[in-house]
């Protein structure tokens, strides 16, 4: 009910089968419709699964488990892909590019395969990525383009334009394919990036590339959901380790730092990320949470160091959980564990010195706060 939008004027015909806590109708049926204005799908809607459930009974349609994926999407990639064409994919560690990446490994389409590293990576996160693909026999070519997306972001404090920082991807692509003969680029796009791309964040990988990259777009997995692809991706073999890292952005930790990102500030979520990831794995609450991140607040705020006053940066710790990124709710941590984790970081991360827990759903909020 979030839109503040209510029915005034129930339709000749119909019943009333609830109203929300204000009174608000919120959902009603007919001999052939059933009409709710709500979300049953979400994690945080109670019976909603039930209630789906009751409409598949009643439109009398049989629940099938999803099988054999990974054919599917072979097929779908044969379909569109010729055995002899080239294909550039961008790999970043994360779940759906590297499932993407084995998928057209596996099928012996001719690829080549490319990290970039844009300086908006987490701590030590182009060793563990380089790693991930090592031992999953992919060999990646690792392009440092680190000063050149900093100088893209310099001075920039407007969010859009910080998620539209794909473009540099581009211009490192095609200073990378020059005078290689590459039809096509992969990427990792999944259903909810197709989705949110037209009305939520337009950083997600759709929406078709620059007539100047001269390249058609393949994305295998762009009609599957998260759960989806883990399937696709246990099938094919890849690590429940891997399957199981939380999302990435492709604008990195720059979607993080509200307003002008510098290194600085990097410097300082990067530390403060370490120790809250770290510290969910320890108290096995990692593998519990969907996505679990840090947001440096772009407000300074009075503090004590020693016997001395502090004016340093406010950080915000984010945990949800969700089965397909589409709907999230917050994470419900036990109090002791906030309270370590606070501690962790104020006294082992200069320059902040208060740490503040996100309890916003999605919707009215996002994951990220950018």
């Amino acid at each position: 009910m979030s839109h503040n939008d209510s029915v005034t004027k129930i339709p000749d015909g119909f019943e009333v089968l609830a109203k929300s806590e204000g009174g608000v109708v919120v959902a009603i049926r007919n001999e052939k419709i059933m009409a709710l204005q709500f979300h049953p799908e979400v994690t945080h809607t109670e019976y909603g699964t039930d209630i789906l459930k009751y409409f598949l009974q009643t439109a009398k349609i049989k629940l099938q488990p999803q099988t054999n994926i990974t054919q599917k999407i072979f097929n779908e990639v044969n379909s569109t892909v010729e055995p002899n064409e080239k294909i550039l994919c961008a790999v970043s560690g994360g779940v759906d590019s590297t499932v993407t990446a084995l998928v057209l490994t596996k099928m012996n389409l001719p690829t080549t395969f490319v990290f970039v590293d844009n300086g908006l990576l987490r701590h030590s996160e182009v060793k563990e990525v380089l790693d991930i693909y090592k031992m999953l026999n992919i060999d990646v070519n690792l392009i440092d383009a680190k000063d050149r997306f900093l100088n893209a972001l310099k001075g920039v404090t407007d969010p859009e334009q910080k998620r539209k920082i794909g473009t540099t991807f581009i211009d490192v692509f095609k200073d990378f394919i020059r005078d290689q003969d590459f039809k096509w680029l992969a990427q990792g796009t999944v259903y909810p990036d197709v989705i949110e791309s037209t009305r939520i964040k337009s950083h997600h990988n759709v929406g078709g590339l620059p007539e100047n990259l001269e390249l058609k777009l393949i994305e295998p997995l762009k009609s599957l959901f998260k759960d989806e692809v883990r399937v696709l991706g246990k099938e094919l073999g890849v690590p429940e380790s891997i399957l199981e890292r939380h999302p990435f952005p492709g604008p990195g930790l720059s979607i993080r730092i509200p307003g002008e990102v510098t290194l600085e500030k990097l410097e300082i979520l990067r530390k403060a990320d370490r120790l809250f990831i770290k510290a969910l794995k320890e108290e096995g609450l990692y593998k519990k949470i969907w996505q679990a991140l840090c947001v440096l607040i772009p407000t300074k705020t009075v503090g004590v160091g020693g016997d001395d006053r502090t004016y340093r940066y406010a950080l915000s710790l984010r945990a949800v959980v969700s089965y397909d990124g589409m709907t999230v709710d917050w994470f419900h941590f036990d109090h002791k564990f906030l309270k370590k984790v606070s501690n962790l970081i104020t006294n082992n991360v200069s320059g902040i010195n208060r740490v503040l827990y996100d309890i916003t759903s999605k919707p009215p909020s996002t994951i990220e706060w950018e």
